[in-house]
């Protein structure tokens, strides 16, 4: 079995730099998960490591597969400075260990909810899960394993996470679109959804 977690965070170095701090965290019952902080100017990005070290297995299925099913980490970016976001670290690990917890299979178009700001003072306990491709490239693993995919995470507020449950992501993501909305902003206030 080959250990994915190498080949993840040099993956990571290479697309956003070395990471200037990090963070573990382990549930009980669970692998230990970190986060890496990245600093870029106006920018800090928060990734996880750990959550790609199993795959998610379909919580349907009856036995999990320890080798095929989908593999990702969880990528969060804000504007450095406005708010203390390096709080968002034990919150973004809670994430990335809900594919072991809860057997969860996190995928783009998903909602995530820790249930509590995702920092203090945060507008958001929820974020709408992304398309991956953009920041950082899929690492590709050798057959029969899943590429590991690298999913932004878009922080919601309470009132557009229950618009996305109606009308979907899809619609979210173009509301936000056409307001012009800084998603990195982690005090933004809501799109307007009427």
């Amino acid at each position: 079995m080959v250990d994915v977690l190498p080949l993840v965070e040099a993956r990571l170095r290479t697309a956003l730099g070395e990471p200037d701090a990090r963070a573990a965290v382990t549930f009980l019952g669970t692998d230990r998960v970190e986060v890496l902080r990245f600093q870029e100017r106006d920018v800090v990005r928060y990734a996880t490591l750990g959550m790609s070290a199993h795959p998610m297995t379909d919580p349907t299925a009856m036995l999990a597969d320890p080798v095929a099913g989908p593999r990702a980490e969880l990528v969060l970016s804000v504007r450095a400075g406005v708010a203390d976001t390096d709080k968002a670290l034990r919150p973004l690990a809670v994430l990335a260990a809900s594919p072991q917890v809860e057997g969860l299979v996190v995928a783009p178009g998903a909602s995530l909810d820790v249930g509590e700001p995702l920092w203090p003072g945060a507008p958001f306990t929820s974020v709408l899960v992304a398309e991956p491709g953009g920041l950082v490239e899929d690492l590709e693993l050798d057959a029969p394993l899943d590429p590991v995919r690298f999913l932004p995470l878009l922080p919601m507020t309470p009132n557009e996470a229950a618009w996305k449950r109606v009308h979907g992501a899809q619609a979210l993501q173009e509301r936000w679109l056409t307001s012009g909305t800084d998603l990195r902003d982690p005090a933004r206030r809501s799109v307007p959804l009427d």
